[in-house]
């Protein structure tokens, strides 16, 4: 019952579909989608004109609009009014070694959805997968936008080799650094009483971190080690565990 309310409420604010669009949006404005989007509205959603549907570019906010035409390759939409305000997540990075393809994929998404607004994919000694395609892995965030109901969109980064990571890295940023030896505390305990402002978040590849390079983040006087508990996490796992604690003790869940 209380899923059906909460659900009946938003519905008379937000729509049921969202899609991020490259235009404008504002009052009485028009916006031409791209063929995908029009391919998606009319073949898969089954939307025809007076369909109304919410848009949102990453910076103005979210809006309702409404289909005036549509066929299989085209739509447009006249904009009608913002249904909530642009939204600022969290200053929260995270840096990740690629893994499998599928379960890259995962990651990116999931970040996104748990509020990350930069992913950095790394290069590190045991990296296990160096062929990547950023505008797909950038398709992923957006996508997960469009689901989870964000009006922002989580920047994915090309990659860097992690030894050019930390040039030039704003000491301010501090960097929690998930370190798979256990020689650190809880990241619970760790993030209890930090300090709010700019974190990033690093997880290693599936083989860990060398040594060489596991001391050398170490010694950075940015970094904040912690664990993930007292079990052997799948990078992925990692990835999801430690965005969450983070939201949990200094993001935007408070």
């Amino acid at each position: 019952m209380f899923v059906s309310i909460m659900w009946g409420f938003m519905s008379e604010t937000r729509s049921k579909i969202r899609l991020f669009v490259r235009s404008n949006l504002a009052t009485d404005g028009i916006c031409e989608l791209t063929p995908d989007h029009a391919h998606y509205l009319y073949n898969v959603m089954r939307q025809r004109e007076g369909a109304q549907v919410g848009l949102f570019n990453g910076r103005d906010g979210e809006w309702r609009a409404e289909i005036i035409s549509i066929n299989k390759n085209r739509c447009s939409l006249a904009v009608i009014v913002q249904t909530a305000p642009q939204g600022i997540p969290p200053d929260l990075w995270l840096l990740f070694a690629p893994i499998k393809k599928t379960r890259t994929d995962f990651i990116v998404e999931k970040a996104a959805e748990l509020g990350c607004s930069r992913i950095r994919p790394i290069f590190t000694r045991n990296t296990n997968s160096e062929r990547l395609r950023i505008d797909r892995l950038q398709a992923h965030a957006i996508e997960a936008a469009e689901q989870c109901g964000e009006t922002s969109i989580a920047q994915v980064d090309p990659p860097m080799k992690l030894r050019d990571v930390f040039e030039g890295w704003n000491v301010d940023r501090r960097l929690m650094f998930c370190d798979e030896s256990r020689d650190a505390p809880p990241a619970q305990v760790a993030l209890r009483n930090a300090d709010h402002g700019s974190w990033a978040i690093l997880i290693g590849p599936e083989g860990g971190f060398s040594q060489a390079e596991a001391e050398q983040i170490r010694s950075l006087p940015f970094v904040q080690p912690v664990t993930l508990g007292p079990r052997v996490l799948r990078a992925d796992t990692a990835a999801v565990s430690a965005i969450t604690l983070w939201q949990a003790f200094l993001g935007d869940w408070l």
